[in-house]
């Protein structure tokens, strides 16, 4: 058998762990009178500890009464404790006997008392449903062996008796009893991800048996068993237990996590990077935004990679951080020194084809600096070996070349595991120092663009760009940031634009709410679209226009347009998860991919056609190809609005009527209808026919009188938020009644403080998740639209103050532990917050 200590590291790090156990000869000494077997102290302080920590269970299922295990233990608060072999889970389980199974246990427990009667030793243990015969305590061995076969031969062959054997006992009862199906039970409540599992009776073996991949099952003791591992006795319980707790309280408390929103975004608008505020790039994905990550500290730890640049000496204060004005240049600033972060868009840069990419980390100031180089190529799953060169450093073996220009620093390259590290302590110089980490070249010789004239032209490629915007006249810096981080997710190569800079940023801590966003949802990126539209810009929905007609041309969307793709328009392989990495906050899977590109989401044409209409009214020319897409979209709108879908919030279960799918659809024709008349093409009467069909199904299937709501969805009555757009999107009045009821019921239920939720129904996904920011911007229009425009105000001012620093927001917020969650930076929380100012503020102007 193994050493279980040996698979600490690896079963502590699960999502949602459930540790179980059996109670006697475990937990507990075995001793003649069980009445006094008390728990280890040890052991009880480790199971308590495990049990207040986030996504940990802790259960004891034990062959004893639940009133004497709980008596035992003292009943402590978050254990689950089940009793008689697995089936009393609660204290008045022996109330609900049926008459025939109470019967039949009075008369099984005259005939133990007339065997007990032979010696003094032997003892009869009653319990609800069972009772118990021990012979433990017989002084003469042979005759409680020949007691023991009395009770087999006799009570224990009665019709419906459950026998049940142990160490010096037989227990009979008359329900069915299976540790194994209790262990699955609690497992199955709780989404448990990996279970631990450890006892020593023969009953311990129908749990041990039902233990598979990532679980742990422990014998303790001696004998057969069908466990992997084994501890010799209760004491070494208490010490696995206790390294246990140990390992796992410092995995979920994330020492070294810092908090989404305290991140900075650079970008060329090929590769992305995120920067701590203490100036550590803790993600890099090049050469691609959704690419594997070269630094993934931010996800793994340090042992998945990282770039630091620190005081050599241990700091007494925190830096400062600011973007510089209008761009992506980011500035981490130290008493003594600063360091300039960018990733270079000179030269016409961010419209290349994607395979170069250069971050720069320029040092301007005095004093000494610590310099730490972690690179693991491919999210760390490739051994990534470094060599010293002239002028900095190269990664060995990479699939593309990557070298660290760093001229003037002396390097020292340490072995850690299967990687290597590059540290240097640095004095700095008048001079000033520029590293330069250059992906896709092993050159490290000089530029014929200097550094200097290098920082001024990205610069200049976002300032020109965000001149230009029509800011509304509150909120304008706030703005104007959401603005340029949604440039920045835009894929200029392609005119792609994704959702997220990251994956696996997780909605529940320590969770598997866990998605990777770095792709083209057709949604997500029209709304991306619209929101710049409305400030001004048309480029970016023109751009991303055309690589959906691009899309189109490949062949893609034949019946149906799949809900997302990469950013290079092909469709995302399977989704896949990455072992190798302990996840942000210990929330694991960590994924790269995503499985909802296989699903049908009815609702991706409404946004592409408002899209549309949005470029057209503002000035750009649509063409005959456009409108080839317009009837595209009505088309498959006709032919599949009728069937069920997996909605915009991509539930990982069975296809729903889903409202906000039919309302989509519903936009869908009424924009396409709207494009029509800007294009001068004759009005299709079927079309408005169309639209008046999917308007009265959504008002006969998706009102419930009883909520006095909208529904999630047609056959239900839960809550969703997502509804708010009957009426954001036109299809009800302002005035209407079911629209100003529809806000009012998201307000009472879906709302706490500044968050909303999506919905409260089961999903299907173990664990909660915050409120998702996009609905609170929803509830701020809705808000608006009704006349509420204080209450708008209010929950606007306190959603902006979720934003970090230096302007970032994720994805969803949770009120109870003030955590920002989810994928950062995330467009839909960025384009809710633009819509949002330009609702409240309705004077806009150019800078």
């Amino acid at each position: 058998m193994n050493d279980p200590f040996s698979s600490l590291d690896t079963v502590a790090l699960a999502p949602v762990l459930l540790v179980a156990s059996d109670y006697d000869g475990t937990l507990a000494p075995i001793v003649s009178d069980p009445r006094r077997a008390f728990p280890r102290r040890e052991t009880m302080v480790a199971l308590k500890r495990l049990a207040a920590m986030s996504n940990t269970h802790v259960a004891l299922i034990s062959g004893r009464a639940l009133q004497d295990l709980a008596t035992l233990t003292g009943s402590p608060q978050a254990i689950r404790l089940v009793g008689s072999h697995g089936s009393e889970f609660d204290l008045d389980f022996s109330q609900r006997l049926d008459p025939e199974a109470a019967k039949l246990l009075a008369e099984v427990r005259q005939e133990l008392v007339a065997i007990a009667h032979r010696d003094s030793g032997a003892a009869l243990e009653d319990k609800p449903a069972s009772i118990a015969f021990h012979f433990r305590n017989v002084a003469d061995t042979e005759l409680g062996q020949e007691m023991a076969e009395a009770v087999l031969a006799g009570p224990a062959k009665r019709g419906g008796v459950y026998t049940r054997r142990g160490k010096m006992v037989v227990e009979l009862t008359v329900v069915p009893t299976d540790k194994g199906a209790a262990l699955d039970t609690i497992r199955g409540e709780i989404g448990a991800s990996a279970v631990i599992y450890l006892g020593d009776d023969i009953t311990d073996e129908d749990a041990f048996t039902t233990l598979r991949g990532p679980d742990v099952a422990i014998k303790i003791g001696n004998g057969d068993s069908a466990a992997t591992a084994r501890l010799e006795d209760p004491n070494e319980v208490s010490r696995y237990l206790a390294a246990l707790a140990e390992k796992r309280g410092a995995w979920l408390a994330g020492s070294h996590s810092v908090p989404i929103e305290k991140h900075s975004l650079l970008s060329d608008q090929r590769s992305v990077a995120l920067v701590t505020d203490s100036g550590r790039v803790s993600w890099l994905c090049a050469p691609r935004i959704d690419s594997p990550a070269i630094f993934a500290d931010l996800l793994g730890g340090p042992t998945a990679g990282y770039f630091d640049i620190s005081p050599a000496a241990a700091p007494d204060t925190t830096p400062e951080q600011e973007y510089e004005p209008s761009s992506m240049s980011l500035r981490t600033v130290w008493p003594d020194y600063t360091v300039t972060d960018y990733l270079d868009c000179s030269g016409g840069r961010p419209g290349q084809r994607a395979g170069r990419s250069d971050l720069v980390r320029q040092v301007e100031g005095s004093g000494t600096i610590r310099i730490e180089f972690a690179p693991r190529m491919d999210f760390g799953r490739s051994h990534t070996q470094l060599r010293k060169i002239r002028n900095g450093i190269e990664v060995e073996d990479s699939m593309d070349p990557l070298v660290l220009r760093s001229p003037g620093v002396d390097w020292e390259i340490l072995d850690e595991g299967g990687h290597q590290t590059a540290r240097a302590t640095h004095e700095l110089t008048d001079r000033g120092l520029t590293l330069e980490l250059r992906y896709g070249t092993r050159s490290t010789d000089p530029l014929r663009i200097s550094q200097t004239d290098r920082h001024e032209q990205t610069k200049r490629h976002w300032q020109r760009w965000s001149a230009e915007l029509r800011l509304p006249t509150e909120h304008r810096d706030q703005v104007e940031r959401s603005a340029l981080i949604l440039k920045s997710l835009c894929y200029a190569p392609t005119g792609a634009i994704a959702a997220a800079a990251t994956t696996s940023l997780p909605e529940c801590p320590g969770g598997i709410r866990n998605w990777d966003y770095r792709y083209t949802w057709l949604r997500d990126a029209a709304m991306t679209a619209s929101a710049l539209a409305a400030l001004g810009s048309l480029t970016e929905g023109l751009g991303y226009v055309d690589w959906l007609l691009a899309l189109l041309d490949r062949g893609a969307g034949r019946d149906f347009l799949r809900p997302v793709y990469g950013v290079d328009g092909h469709e995302l392989g399977i989704e896949a998860e990455l072992g190798e990495l302990g996840g942000y906050l210990g929330s694991r899977p960590v994924r790269v991919g995503n499985s909802a590109a296989r699903q049908l989401q009815l609702d991706v044409y409404g946004p592409l056609l408002q899209l549309m209409l949005d470029l057209s009214q503002g000035g750009a020319a649509l063409s005959a190809e456009h409108w080839r897409f317009v009837t595209t979209a009505v088309n498959a709108v006709a032919e599949h609005w009728r069937e069920p879908d997996h909605g915009i919030w991509e539930v990982r279960g069975p296809k729903r009527h889903w409202v906000h799918s039919k309302v989509m659809c519903w936009v869908t024709i009424d924009r396409a209808v709207e494009i029509g008349q800007t294009l001068h093409v004759p009005e299709r009467s079927e079309w408005r026919r169309l639209q008046r069909d999917i308007a009265n199904d959504i008002l006969n299937n998706g009102w419930k009188e009883s909520i006095h709501a909208f529904s999630a969805a047609y056959d239900g009555t839960d809550l969703d938020a997502a509804t708010l757009l009957t009426g954001l999107t036109g299809m009800l009045e302002a005035r209407d009644p079911k629209f100003i009821a529809t806000v009012e019921a998201v307000e009472a239920y879906l709302r706490d403080g500044v968050a909303v939720y999506r919905y409260r129904y089961d999903d299907g996904l173990p664990g909660a998740e915050g409120g998702f920011m996009l609905c609170t911007s929803w509830l701020i229009d809705a808000y608006i639209m009704i006349g509420r425009t204080d209450d708008a105000r209010e929950l606007f001012e306190q959603l902006c103050k979720l934003a970090g620093p230096t302007g970032l927001m994720g994805e969803e917020y949770d009120p109870q532990r003030n955590l920002v969650l989810g994928n950062v930076p995330q467009a839909y929380t960025h384009i809710g917050l633009i819509q949002n100012a330009l609702n409240l503020f309705k004077g806009t102007a150019k800078k």
